[in-house]
Order: C-alpha cells, then sequence, then structure tokens
C-alpha cells in the first residue's frame, strides 16, 4: 500500500517550530509526503527527515509560495514548473517565477504537486486564473496522462460544489467559489480526473482550510479547497481518501490517499 500525503503548511520554517510536520510523519508514516506554501528555499529550514529525499521547486521571491516533496521512494525523474509556451503573468507578477508546480516520475504514476494562485479577495487575479492557469495546468496534466496514469494533489484555493464550503450563499462571489474558479475544478473531472475524496465520501461534509478570522476553525466554517486527483486509470488502485482535520500548525489540514498496485 502507497501512502500519499498532501498539506499546504503555509511556512514550512514555521510549522516544523511547531513540531506539527514532525508529528504528521512520526505518526502518519507516508511513503510522500507533498507541500505546498512552504516559504523557503531547500536550506533554509531545519528538515531532518532521513528517510526521505527532498524535491525542491521554491519561488524566486523570498519566503513566498513554494513547494516540495519528500518521498522514499526515489522518483525516475523531476521537473520543475508548468512547461508551458504561454505567457502566464498580470501585475502580481509570473506564477511560473513562484514554484507552484513539481512532478515526480515514479514507476506506476506521475505526481504533480501543485499550487494554484489565490484570486485575491476583489478578484484581480481571477481572469488569470480562468483563460491561463487553469487551462495551461490541465493542458499539461492530460500530456502527462499519454505517457502514463497521474495522480495531482495540493492546494487548488478553489471549493468545488456546495457540500464543499460552510457558507456557500454567502460566497458565491468570493475568491475561491466563483463560477469560474469552480468550473475549472469542473473541467479537470470532466477531463478525466477522479476527485478521490468526494467519489469514496459522496457525501461528506469536511473541509480542508479556515479562515483565520472569526474563530473559524473552531466552529468548523471552513473550505474543501485541497485535493487529490487521480486518472481514472488509477480509480481501481484507490482504497482510501482521507482529510485529517486533526494536525494543527497550519490554515490548512493534511490530506492523503492510498493506492495498492
Amino acid at each position: 500500500m502507497l501512502k500519499i500525503f498532501s498539506w499546504n503548511v503555509n511556512g514550512l520554517r514555521a510549522i516544523l517550530n511547531k513540531d506539527a510536520l514532525q508529528k504528521l510523519i512520526t505518526e502518519q508514516k507516508p511513503d510522500i509526503l507533498c507541500l505546498q506554501e512552504t516559504k523557503a528555499k531547500q536550506g533554509q529550514a531545519e528538515v531532518d527527515f532521513s528517510e526521505y529525499e527532498e524535491l525542491w521547486n521554491s519561488a524566486e521571491r523570498p519566503g513566498y509560495s513554494g513547494t516540495a516533496i519528500f518521498t522514499k521512494i526515489k522518483p525516475l525523474s523531476v521537473c520543475n514548473n508548468l512547461p508551458t509556451n504561454k505567457k502566464i503573468t498580470d501585475q502580481f507578477g509570473d506564477p511560473l517565477t513562484e514554484g507552484r508546480v513539481l512532478t515526480a516520475e515514479f514507476e506506476k504514476f506521475y505526481l504533480v504537486n501543485v499550487y494554484t494562485p489565490n484570486s485575491k479577495n476583489a478578484l484581480e487575479r481571477l481572469s488569470l486564473r480562468e483563460k491561463l492557469w487553469d487551462p495551461e495546468f490541465l493542458k499539461y496534466l492530460k500530456e502527462l496522462e499519454k505517457i502514463k496514469p497521474i495522480v495531482v494533489c495540493g492546494d487548488f484555493n478553489a471549493a468545488h460544489e456546495e457540500i464543499d464550503i460552510a457558507r456557500p450563499k454567502a460566497n458565491h462571489h468570493s475568491a475561491g467559489f466563483t463560477n469560474e474558479e469552480r468550473q475549472g475544478i469542473t473541467n479537470y473531472i470532466e477531463a478525466g480526473l477522479v476527485d478521490t475524496f468526494r467519489v469514496l465520501h459522496p457525501n461528506a461534509v469536511r473541509y480542508t482550510w479556515w479562515s483565520h478570522w472569526g474563530q473559524a476553525r473552531a466552529n468548523n466554517v471552513g473550505w474543501r479547497i485541497d485535493y487529490f486527483f487521480v486518472s481514472k486509470a488509477l480509480q481501481k488502485n484507490l482504497k482510501s481518501a482521507e482529510i485529517h482535520e486533526k494536525y494543527l500548525g497550519s490554515d490548512h489540514c493534511p490530506i492523503s490517499i492510498e493506492l495498492e498496485f
């Protein structure tokens, strides 16, 4: 059984200082751990997990964004970033310089770790999401899938359906729950990717992110914006898909899947 975890840690150094990541690794023993929003370059954080090989894709801008993969299984190949000929940039900069995509190839699948750009509170980055990022990222996934099945995980910064957000009616025009962002998730599914948690737990009301405001986490006023998607070819291998709300240390909680080959 292969156990893969994903967690937006909202600062790797901060979560290590809280011993939160160490606790997750000790208790859950993931074979592969994908992190988003590391906000650090390799060597800046006191990482000492000797069983794991470290893969990093850090933002050019210090203390911002970034992804990493810690894996017990040596990858066959590694690709940093999103291969595209399109210019994906706006007034906030170029997401391709922000360490947002990290891909590791394994024997049976590609693993893609993603930290999707946030649309911003006033939706200034919504157009970039809708017209550039989401289509180009999906195109990349479909190119990989021509070679072998894919596992895609990370923070997609969008809740898909009303069941995925505590207060849907109040947030229909909020970043993370606009029609455009929700359609982006629909497009992944219509292209043949399986939302692992929702396929195994069709009626479960569970969240992966909570605002810092208004005791949102204590009151479980949350959003499900972190996902594991897999190719349809891997659905038969999917044994579990879980959300681990008990792990604190970030405004997100970890999520996981288990695959059996």
